[in-house]
């Protein structure tokens, strides 16, 4: 039988609010047990109805959740490259792994695949070439023939024959996955002392594996397997930003967008016939924010010619790369505003408010990506500064795709306690967990994201309802119809009960 969680009755809600505005210096249990529930009921998750299998679980999680805190070493308060090894052995975190995570609304096209399986299954194939560049970074290229030499890049290296003349190949294999990956074992604090010198590696780190995965074979391959990695860290849908970019094959021809789209539509129905549980993908399409305007807007007229073609998987826009060095939306306001003028349907899913800096034209991106009617905020860690927007994404329905490791590692916060979401959460603001470049950080799906969401984030008081509820977020502010998540919160419902009934205790 289904128990409601414990609220404060509106009657006395009222007379404690006329109380303590009435001067009575006298503290009244009453009074604080019902400040305390109030609270509670505010939070996300907060207002939730749980089953007595859910409240079990719960007092379960609670009393895991107790110990973890108890921890010399807690994990959300460190840097992550230092606390994934001791998330891995949480408990918490084996549960979090079987739960049903529901959609991940914020993922990068080439950052969804760790880096030893690219290493692996994608460096060993025939035709593949690597150089050096002047700035300590590598390069790939697949052809059929020597490739031309790069500017400022040493001169290919066939990696079939430069493998060939070794005994053992495993120090080059580990090299070339340093390159593709932020992740260190070293201090990351001393590697990666400022926000420039993340963000310069970060972008490095793209252009390093670009060659490889922009490959055609390797382009349909490796979404697959983004796609398995996801489905195994039980996450039922995605929603992609990509830049569709142009994918070559090893003759040097190339293939453009529409190609990209389409590929990405036929390798996830191939995917989806092959795991009904599966929901499907949704392409999010990117362009840097660093072109000129003449680019943008090209783009945009693209974009909005492939809504009209593939209006299945084609979900919206986006800029991408870091705000603080590239322009800021008001820039492009011509160009963005194009399909409104012209009566055209193209959803916006604006990055806006990844960055610290106040006052600049970048902090004044989450304000205007709500003029320009954004459906989600990506990142969105300005927030708190702007109580206008705060208050309008609110009212709005307009949910922040939050990253937490992410945003640590890329130096915005150093103690995810202190995470703005933190807030955010605890007045229920329409919240989606995601984690943005996973193999960038050394990991795969979402697990851990939600990790440092629920114990960083929500600290002792955050529950199984929290957990719940962000999973229902998922789908409830994806690009998905109202028919569609009718059907995908069936479906992750059937998976929720599952996960509930197994781990009842």
């Amino acid at each position: 039988m289904a128990a409601q969680l414990q609220r404060p009755h509106a009657a006395m809600v009222c007379l404690l609010l006329c109380c303590l505005g009435s001067g009575v210096s006298i503290p009244d249990p009453r009074q604080r047990e019902a400040l305390i529930q109030l609270e509670a009921s505010m939070q996300t998750g907060g207002q939730m109805v749980l089953t007595d299998a859910e409240q079990r679980l719960d007092t379960h999680l609670y009393k895991m959740k107790q110990e973890e805190m108890a921890r010399a070493d807690f994990p959300p308060a460190m840097h992550f490259f230092r606390a994934r090894n001791l998330i891995r052995t949480s408990p918490i975190f084996s549960l979090l792994q079987k739960m049903p995570k529901g959609g991940a609304l914020h993922i990068h096209d080439f950052a969804m695949v760790d880096v030893e399986w690219v290493v692996k299954n994608v460096t060993y194939r025939p035709h593949c070439y690597m150089c050096y560049t002047d700035n300590q970074s590598i390069r790939f290229i697949f052809s059929s023939q020597w490739p031309k030499t790069l500017p400022l890049c040493s001169p290919w290296i066939l990696l079939e024959s430069l493998r060939a003349k070794m005994i053992n190949a495993t120090d080059l294999d580990n090299s070339i996955m340093r390159n593709l990956t932020l992740f260190t074992d070293q201090d990351p604090e001393a590697v990666y002392p400022s926000q420039d010198v993340v963000w310069d590696r970060f972008e490095q780190t793209f252009k390093a594996v670009w060659g490889l995965v922009t490959y055609a074979p390797v382009f349909k391959d490796y979404f697959y397997q983004g796609l398995t990695r996801f489905y195994m860290d039980n996450v039922m849908y995605l929603e992609l930003r990509a830049l569709l970019p142009e994918v070559y094959e090893l003759d040097g021809s190339t293939h453009g967008k529409a190609w990209a789209l389409k590929t990405y539509q036929d390798v996830a129905r191939q995917f989806t016939d092959r795991h009904p549980d599966f929901f499907g993908v949704r392409i999010i399409l990117t362009v840097h924010r660093g072109v000129n305007m003449s680019v943008m807007t090209g783009v945009v007229e693209e974009a909005m010619k492939l809504q009209k073609d593939f209006p299945d998987i084609m979900a919206g826009f986006d800029l991408v790369g870091r705000e603080d060095r590239g322009r800021p939306l008001w820039y492009f306001r011509d160009a963005l505003s194009m399909p409104a003028e012209k009566g055209i349907t193209l959803p916006f899913f604006f990055h806006a408010g990844e960055t610290d800096l106040e006052g600049t034209e970048v902090d004044q991106n989450l304000l205007d990506a709500l003029l320009l009617n954004t459906s989600r905020i990506g990142h969105g860690f300005a927030l708190l500064r702007h109580p206008v927007a705060k208050e309008l994404s609110r009212k709005r329905g307009v949910a922040v795709e939050v990253c937490p490791i992410s945003n640590q590692v890329l130096k915005l916060v150093k103690d995810l306690r202190n995470h703005p979401a933190a807030v955010l959460m605890s007045e229920n603001h329409p919240v989606v967990i995601s984690s943005d470049d996973p193999a960038m950080f050394g990991i795969s799906g979402l697990s851990y994201d939600f990790y440092e969401a629920f114990v960083g984030f929500g600290g002792i008081k955050s529950h199984i309802s929290s957990l719940k509820q962000l999973a229902l977020n998922s789908i409830r502010y994806s690009s998905l119809s109202p028919k569609q998540q009718q059907e995908a919160l069936a479906l992750w419902q059937r998976r929720w009960n599952k996960f509930v009934s197994e781990n009842d205790f």
